[in-house]
């Protein structure tokens, strides 16, 4: 019980975090440049946790094409899930009238937001079932990707004229899914083979990779087209990179 404690302690920071970028969302003026910047930073810190430490860790499993195989379900469950949400959104806003198209299209940016936080919270629980410390490494490098999260959302809800009481409802609202995720994916796996739990890695990180091709980036691409977006990629990419390098999961 004490270890599920942790999981959950660890999860609230990459939450606290995705808070923290709403909240400036609030204080400050959003640009489209921002919120472009801001989510080609998280796109790379995403990109980074799939690359760096989801998929080398999987594929030490005893069969590695069991783990390549999940990785493509996780995308095609993502894909399948996306479609979806689409098809939903595009019933809510042909019933809308005035904003309540824009307004549609920027619950559907939190929607993506709050399943992204669902799978770090998959990925915190079921890391820490691997080694604790791979945990704290997943927790504290999500914290940064978090955060830009937590601000493009708020400024899309900002920007379709919702309420500010709703936005910070919906920002605090953004713990359940990530403590939730940690919890299942903790409480599912702790007793599972290693070769189970090294698939549900590489199944959330295809999850994970589908979320930056399908929606942050296209997303900022939206927002606004820069010739530095690419440098905020990389450089997200960057500082996952320290974060895995200095804080070694052993």
């Amino acid at each position: 019980m004490g270890q599920l404690w942790l999981v959950l302690g660890l999860a609230a920071v990459p939450a606290l975090a995705n808070f923290a970028g709403g909240l400036i969302a609030e204080v400050r003026p959003v640009s489209d440049r921002t919120l472009s910047f801001a989510l080609h930073a998280a796109a790379g810190i995403v990109i980074a946790v799939v690359g760096l430490e989801l998929m080398p860790r999987a594929l030490q499993a005893p069969w590695p094409w069991v783990p390549m195989l999940a990785f493509v379900a996780g995308a095609g469950l993502f894909l399948g899930l996306d479609a979806l949400a689409g098809y939903l959104q595009a019933r809510t806003a042909a019933r809308s009238r005035g904003d309540g198209q824009e307004r549609g299209a920027s619950w559907g940016v939190y929607g993506g937001v709050a399943l992204d936080l669902f799978s770090d919270g998959i990925l915190i629980g079921t890391g820490t079932v691997v080694n604790p410390t791979l945990g704290v490494l997943l927790a504290v490098g999500q914290a940064p990707a978090d955060l830009p999260e937590g601000f493009a959302a708020a400024a899309t809800l900002r920007g379709a004229g919702v309420p500010r009481a709703r936005r910070l409802a919906a920002g605090a609202g953004f713990a359940v899914p990530i403590l939730l995720g940690a919890a299942l994916g903790y409480l599912a796996l702790r007793g599972a083979p290693d070769a189970v739990t090294l698939s549900v890695l590489a199944f959330t990180g295809g999850a994970l990779l589908s979320v930056v091709i399908e929606e942050m980036v296209p997303q900022a691409h939206e927002a606004n087209e820069s010739r530095w977006d690419s440098l905020f990629l990389v450089a997200g990419f960057a500082v996952f990179a320290a974060v895995s390098v200095y804080v070694p999961a052993g």
